[in-house]
């Protein structure tokens, strides 16, 4: 192992004063004091809350993964079985049981599995969000100090995809928040132990539970980016001895403490099927071809980067430079034996989805505010600020798109023109921090903590004004709403249930019809008419569906229809409620 360093890193690369105006030195001061202590990693959380909350409360359930784990928390709730999982009447033997016990919480203890409000299902993952742009806050903080730390859990936090990922109620962002305060409290272990300090017990535990609830949220991925990077660092250290010191023999059983017991009960009650179909029918496919239609070729995560760490983009390049020139550096090295072997892994894995690498993003977030410690070589510079000012160009471009194709009236237009003008001015600012960074050092983080505001405000504005009046992709909200506005709606209690579904399958509509929903096919439509159930009708079953209708001499009739667009399948869709005539002899 490398000698102890002659000079803490906090203070090797603690960011001097401003030389180039009292201004500066004035931001400085002030940001300091607000990110002293346990304030910087509040404020990095508070990023998250602001970005995320206005699309956790506006979006109606999304589909298809989102609506499928809230309904499965909901049938926990109805039914009281919280070992198996299920999604109506077929097991959900996919991921660990640890989101729905989060959100089966989150539920009981602000609304309740009758309600059918995606947003206590929600919660989860805005706080598991939150955790990890507070745990990047934290680990930076012990290389690079306080302010600097904050900056890094900042544009964390205010990124498109963690701020997208903490209102969508499933795995990832929970799996984030536990890896990074996991990977954070290594870090502060492998700092202490190359000076020399002693490996606190509170480190350890961090390291430790975070290991036990990304095992038991999502199985093996927080395990898998903790072993490579203490295999990574053994490569360049040649020495690991003071892992030796992580507590192994008690932290593999707080691990077992919190997995065991549900592992335990879940292979029992399904005689070990579950562990069968996870293994076998859920992460054998995707590692051995592009699973459920998400296959890509290696490079993919690399190319969309830009985009989803936006409005970060324009500190991309200097990171990724930085990680090269001053690798034998602490903190540099650890963010990179934490980045770059988990990240070869996804871009192996066939399957690919764009938040297979979020677990990762703290440790390039480390290494983009320690490019700023010292100069950017000119190239970096201007690729970063080209880059910022593309990607502002291509979500203010998308918004307007978005509106001319979904939307309708001036008002959202008018939305759609605030989001492109913040996304660009977001561009401009990561431009501006990066183009000041040489001859104003002192202006860029005022620069960067601008773009940071500028990008929360976009995506607020995305997710909580814009998204919602973008009717026809919401073709299930409006579709149980048309349901409920004609007194349809089997849970009140007034019409015979469930509802039949023909041709149409969304979780969201099962999530907001209720479990018992009837998703079948154009016979069973009738059928249920037939027993004056009502039915929803997709079009391309609706000539089949007339014809069973005369054949068996059922008398129904329709009520009101739905059109919109399925984004889930990329088809249009057409619904038509059905009831059975009242005034028909039976």
């Amino acid at each position: 192992m490398n000698e102890a360093d002659p000079a803490p890193p906090s203070v090797a690369l603690a960011p001097e004063a401003a030389p180039d105006g009292g201004a500066s030195s004035r931001w400085a001061a002030v940001m300091d004091r607000l990110a002293h202590g346990w304030r910087g990693p509040v404020l990095a959380a508070l990023v998250v809350l602001a970005s995320a909350l206005p699309g956790l409360l506006a979006l109606p359930p999304l589909d298809r993964d989102e609506s499928r784990f809230a309904q499965a928390t909901a049938q926990m709730l109805e039914t009281g079985d919280f070992v198996n999982i299920r999604y109506q009447d077929a097991p959900r033997d996919k991921k660990p049981v640890g989101i729905h016990w989060l959100q089966a919480a989150s539920v009981a203890l602000t609304s309740s599995a009758e309600a059918r409000a995606i947003q206590p299902y929600r919660l989860p993952s805005l706080l598991g969000a939150m955790l990890a742009a507070a745990a990047c806050a934290w680990g930076a903080a012990a290389f690079v100090g306080d302010r600097r730390g904050a900056l890094a859990g900042a544009l964390l936090g205010a990124t498109i995809l963690l701020s997208t990922e903490a209102f969508i109620a499933k795995t990832d962002a929970v799996l984030c928040g536990a890896t990074t305060l996991s990977m954070a409290a290594l870090a502060r272990l492998y700092l202490a132990a190359r000076r020399g300090q002693p490996m606190g017990g509170r480190l350890k535990f961090l390291f430790w539970i975070g290991q036990a609830v990304a095992l038991i949220d999502k199985g093996p991925i927080g395990p898998m980016v903790a072993m490579l990077t203490l295999l990574s660092l053994w490569a360049v250290d040649r020495d690991l001895k003071w892992a030796r010191r992580l507590g192994w023999i008690w932290g593999l059983a707080l691990v077992a403490l919190v997995v065991g017991p549900w592992a335990a009960a879940i292979t029992v009650s399904t005689d070990g099927k579950f562990w069968g179909a996870a293994v076998g029918g859920d992460l054998a496919p995707k590692l051995k071809g592009g699973h459920e239609g998400h296959a890509a070729p290696p490079g993919l995560h690399l190319l969309l980067t830009p985009l989803l760490i936006f409005p970060a983009a324009a500190l991309l390049p200097a990171a990724l430079s930085t990680l090269w020139r001053r690798r034998r550096e602490p903190m540099i090295r650890f963010a990179a034996c934490w980045l770059i072997p988990s990240w070869l892994v996804f871009e192996a894995t066939p399957t690919k989805l764009v938040h297979y690498t979020m677990p990762l993003y703290a440790a390039l977030a480390w290494l983009m505010v320690a490019s700023l410690e010292q100069p950017v070589g000119r190239i970096s510079r201007w690729i970063g600020a080209g880059l910022s000012v593309l990607v502002g160009f291509v979500f203010a471009a998308l918004a307007m798109a978005a509106q001319q194709t979904y939307g309708a009236g001036a008002e959202g237009l008018g939305i759609a023109m605030v989001c492109a003008v913040l996304a660009l001015a977001a561009g401009v600012a990561g431009a501006a921090a990066m183009l000041v960074l040489q001859k104003h050092p002192g202006r860029v983080e005022p620069a960067l903590a601008c773009a940071i505001i500028l990008g929360a405000a976009l995506h607020m504005t995305l997710a909580g004004a814009l998204a919602p009046r973008l009717q026809p992709l919401w073709t299930s909200r409006r579709v149980a709403q048309m349901v409920a506005r004609h007194d349809l709606d089997p849970r009140d209690g007034v019409t015979e249930g469930p509802v039949v579904v023909a041709g149409y399958a969304e979780p969201s509509l099962v999530f907001q019809l209720g479990t018992a929903t009837d998703l079948g096919d154009a016979q069973e439509a009738v059928d249920g008419l037939a027993d004056e159930q009502p039915a929803l009708v997709e079009q391309h079953e609706d000539a089949v569906f007339r014809a069973l209708l005369a054949h068996d001499h059922v008398a129904a009739e329709p009520v009101d229809r739905v059109s919109g667009y399925n984004y889930s399948s990329g088809k249009p869709v057409t619904l038509t409620l059905w009831r059975a005539r009242p005034d028909a002899g039976r």
